[in-house]
């Protein structure tokens, strides 16, 4: 009966694993250190910091070093969660209660890691707290928008976009909580992670084929994993690429941070009332992924 609630609960299900993923080690990728590494051998070290502290769009790097960078960083990714993949189904059938949760929490802690690293390379803040392995809502909605991008669900795209205006209006330095949890684009992050985790389902059956035979399952297991990663990946970084916090004309000025909430807050009713109606006609979007 248990099991039950979870097929009918896909939400739940999703948010339970993709929390699961955030608390796993090596996941967290810190932004100043990631920052400062992965733009040491392009840009100088006073753009570097300014990255750091503001943005690299506030620091005026050069959209071509952040492609390359980024680009860097997907391949990474991509081989490394593949080969894990891949070793995952050298045991076969014997082991696949145990490899295939395994195998689907790494690989949604690789689509964390590589969410973090666009997105800071694209100039949003810092997702997690330096302190403790909580992970605050704001930041689980903001990743569930994110893999909604990945997935090509459009909804989450213009959620992604409604977020990344409201922190560019004025230079915020930080999520929108207001909006991420009970504001305008809650009912988005919500119908999101119900589509994502019957996805979710989807994809842990597809892996738990995969493995049925032993090595040539880890094969079949990590070209899988290599199909549908790499392209998600992109899809998020072209979503990034054209939002306004990724402009490099978008720059700091002196005063200007302020928390992201007074810019919902300064938002008309009736606009607040039309993103509300417009969420509740997202639901069908979402069985349409973009291609």
């Amino acid at each position: 009966m248990k099991q039950g609630k979870e097929v009918e609960n896909p939400e739940s299900r999703f948010s339970a694993v993709l929390l699961a993923a955030a608390k796993l080690p090596g996941v967290r990728v810190p932004r100043e250190a990631y920052l400062r590494s992965a733009l040491a051998r392009h840009c100088s070290e006073d753009d570097i910091r300014r990255a750091i502290e503001e943005t690299p769009a506030a620091a005026g790097i050069a959209s071509e070093v952040l492609d390359k960078v980024a680009n860097d960083s997907i391949r990474y990714e991509t081989a490394k969660v593949s080969a894990l993949s891949a070793a995952a189904g050298i045991p076969g059938i014997l082991a696949l209660p145990a490899t295939v949760p395994a195998d689907m929490a790494q690989y949604f802690g690789h689509m964390v890691r590589i969410a973090q690293k666009l997105a800071y390379l694209y100039s949003w803040p810092d997702l997690f707290s330096d302190e403790g392995d909580d992970v605050d809502d704001a930041t689980m909605g903001v990743l569930t928008l994110f893999f909604g991008v990945m997935f090509g669900t459009q909804s989450a795209n213009a959620a992604v976009g409604k977020v990344a205006g409201m922190m560019s209006k004025q230079v915020a330095k930080k999520l929108p909580q207001k909006a991420l949890t009970q504001g305008v684009v809650y009912p988005i992050v919500k119908k999101v992670a119900a589509y994502l985790g019957v996805q979710m389902t989807k994809q842990s059956f597809a892996k738990a084929v995969s493995k049925a035979i032993p090595l040539v399952g880890a094969a079949v297991s990590g070209g899988l994993t290599f199909a549908t990663y790499l392209p998600m990946a992109k899809r998020l970084k072209k979503h990034l690429v054209g939002l306004p916090l990724a402009d490099p004309s978008h720059r700091v000025m002196d005063g200007e941070v302020v928390d992201a909430e007074a810019v919902e807050d300064h938002e008309s009713f009736a606009s607040a009332h039309a993103e509300r109606h417009a969420a509740d006609t997202t639901a069908a979007e979402l069985e349409e992924p973009r291609s």
